[in-house]
């Protein structure tokens, strides 16, 4: 794929960077699944559609709740009450009109195996286990890779799944507890998702080397950053 003057001039600040103009064209050619358009996903899809993923894929069956503006930045007052999916292609896509976006609704059993081998990557940007180890499961049978994170309170973590490493070997019965329950500081949110749109720019582009077989963490009282090597 050659790119284009208008694209030359839109990802010129990161084609200055080493090595990425040689990756350019593999990033406009991707294809990526993004479950969930929340406190994660919001900013998230933001970041992958500005950087010129190809394709992105939005799942969520959610609609706008006056309680997400405060962290999930796609979406203002006047969307509440309509669905997250449609709101945020509409966005994204004035963002970036060169990215094929498709939205649909939850994910489950029957649609997510199909919907996992037709992408190179998947964002799991859920909020609860029963997603999570379902997204999970789909893609270690796939063989695709997966970027997952979470975030409650004032902590957050993501890592990187893909071959015998799933969700499943770091938490094999569902663990903490959601936003809904504890509460959750909005930025922290937006500091996990950059984290996690870092991780799969890296799986696309082939730059750097991604977290897997590590467990990312943040504190955001403290600042403190920790990776754990995961066995």
């Amino acid at each position: 794929m050659t790119l284009a003057r208008e694209d030359i001039e839109r990802y010129s600040r990161q084609l200055m960077l080493p090595g990425f103009a040689d990756s350019m064209t593999t990033l406009r050619s991707a294809r990526v699944l993004m479950v969930g358009v929340g406190g994660l996903g919001s900013p998230l899809s933001t970041y992958l559609v500005g950087a010129g993923v190809g394709q992105l894929t939005l799942c969520d069956g959610d609609r706008v709740s006056l309680s997400n503006l405060q962290r999930q930045p796609l979406f203002t007052a006047p969307d509440v009450g309509r669905l997250k999916t449609e709101v945020a292609a509409a966005r994204l896509q004035a963002l970036n009109p060169s990215v094929q976006l498709r939205t649909l609704g939850a994910l489950n059993a029957t649609n997510a195996p199909g919907l996992v081998r037709a992408h190179d990557v998947v964002v799991d940007a859920s909020d609860n286990f029963t997603t999570r180890y379902l997204v999970s499961d789909a893609c270690a049978a796939a063989g695709v890779p997966s970027v997952w994170g979470a975030a409650g309170g004032f902590e957050g973590m993501l890592s990187v799944f893909s071959g015998d490493l799933t969700l499943r070997s770091v938490f094999p019965e569902p663990g903490g507890d959601d936003c809904d329950t504890v509460g959750v500081l909005g930025p922290l949110l937006g500091v996990v998702a950059s984290a996690m749109a870092v991780e799969v720019i890296k799986l696309l582009s082939g730059q750097g080397e991604v977290l897997l077989g590590k467990l990312w963490t943040y504190d955001a009282l403290t600042g403190r950053v920790r990776t754990i090597a995961l066995r």
